[in-house]
């Protein structure tokens, strides 16, 4: 019989020999597949499904890291690119559909009066701190959560190489839902902070009042709140998490529920402080770049007319749901947990006595994978999803969490892993 993955495996060696990690995204390499029991490369994908480069068929519920929020090759926007596709991709001069979709967007997010395009949620965020350290004339920023790759957030992780020191001293970290741990960084720089940056929710929920008080503790110190909107942007509400939780950032930034998967991304806030981008500079050739944009205006006007939001949190209730049945029924309380929102939410693997949480893991991916299931421990639902796919998902956390169980809980990983474990990674929550 055939190696399932020959074919990925083949490509990835060919890869290695000209693209280091052999991949352009660190969260799409070979660093997080465990070799000889993964799939390495994907040749298409439809509705809630992809195929791997060895005709394998996967429900998929990574969707390009979050991306893809309608479904693979939706026809609507499929459609609004092709007519675009016509008539050009980049001119000379702006075309009207850049003013077009920043209308729709300033519509839709509280926070929003003014716009302005990237292609990476990295090219938001590092946006927002300038205009935040051009608006402050301050330079320190503190952080919570995954803000990009860009030096003044990077430096502050375990993958700093490269990112100078005095870079690095700029940049400190807070715990979510301890408003205290801000408060103490704000008293100890007085007068210093530009901006508190936060994904305001990914893992956990915000308690009640955290998002509150930490805009509080930020404006009271003279300082600039920016949302992360990267993921929860479109995803937990039309508004994003600042409509869904009903505080409102003078700055966000978004970007992976903004064209379902086609590259842009936008900062948006006040009309004083956006206005600032006319002085700072922030300038791509490729920000004006049309076919995204017809992407983003479809995506954003089916988020609308067919309650995309709304699909994704039912979905997701009855799969948190159903994932915490199983953990009970299969007596993996000590070693699994669900948590985050039902758009996006996360199952939490646990070290144990006898196994770290990367072997676990790994026992975890080589199990899904060959049942059909392409997940990272997280599930970035879309609107192609169905109560069927769901159930699917459910049907395969049935068949292995008992062996999650054996593995950890009764020592028996060695036995029953077909491969190296995962090594220990940067985690970027």
């Amino acid at each position: 019989m055939p190696h399932r993955y020959a074919s990925s495996e083949a490509l990835l060696e060919r890869a290695l020999k000209t693209i280091p990690l052999g991949s352009q995204t660190f969260s799409k390499s070979k660093t997080q597949y465990p070799f000889g029991v993964s799939p390495y490369f994907i040749t298409h994908g439809q509705g809630s499904r992809v195929w791997d480069a060895d005709g394998n068929e996967y429900l998929d519920f990574i969707n390009g890291l979050a991306a893809i929020t309608l479904g693979y090759n939706d026809p609507d926007v499929n459609a609004a690119v092709a007519a675009q596709l016509q008539k050009g991709v980049i001119f000379s001069l702006p075309h009207p559909i850049e003013m077009e979709v920043a209308e729709r967007i300033v519509d839709l997010v509280p926070c929003a009066e003014l716009v302005r395009f990237g292609k990476n949620g990295s090219d938001a965020t590092s946006g927002a701190i300038r205009l935040a350290r051009a608006h402050t004339g301050r330079n320190r920023v503190a952080v919570c959560g995954y803000h990009g790759w860009q030096d003044w957030y990077i430096g502050a992780t375990a993958r700093h190489r490269g990112v100078p020191q005095a870079v690095r001293d700029l940049t400190h970290t807070f715990a979510y839902n301890d408003p205290d741990s801000l408060e103490k960084l704000l008293l100890a720089h007085p007068g210093e902070f530009a901006a508190v940056i936060l994904e305001p929710m990914n893992v956990a929920e915000p308690q009640a009042g955290f998002l509150q008080e930490v805009a509080r503790l930020t404006r009271s110190h003279g300082a600039l709140l920016v949302f992360d909107e990267t993921i929860t942007g479109f995803r937990y509400s039309p508004g994003g998490a600042q409509g869904y939780f009903g505080v409102t950032p003078d700055l966000a930034t978004f970007g992976k529920g903004l064209a379902n998967g086609f590259p842009v991304s936008a900062v948006a806030g006040r009309r004083d402080l956006m206005k600032l981008m006319e002085e700072i500079f922030f300038s791509f050739t490729f920000g004006g770049e049309t076919l995204s944009l017809a992407a983003s205006a479809a995506t954003l006007d089916k988020l609308k007319s067919h309650d995309v939001c709304g699909h994704l949190a039912r979905l997701g209730r009855r799969l948190m749901a159903g994932i915490g049945e199983r953990i009970a029924r299969h007596g993996v309380g000590d070693l699994l947990a669900v948590a985050g929102h039902p758009s996006w939410s996360f199952l939490l693997i646990k070290d144990t006595p006898t196994a770290s949480q990367w072997q676990t893991k790994t026992l975890f991916l080589q199990e899904i994978f060959v049942r059909g299931i392409l997940s990272l421990g997280t599930h970035n639902l879309s609107y192609a999803h169905s109560d069927a796919d769901i159930d699917r998902l459910l049907a395969v956390y049935d068949e292995v969490f008992p062996l999650l169980r054996a593995g950890a809980l009764e020592g028996r990983l060695a036995e029953l892993l077909r491969c190296p474990p995962l090594e220990p990674l940067f985690k970027v929550r």
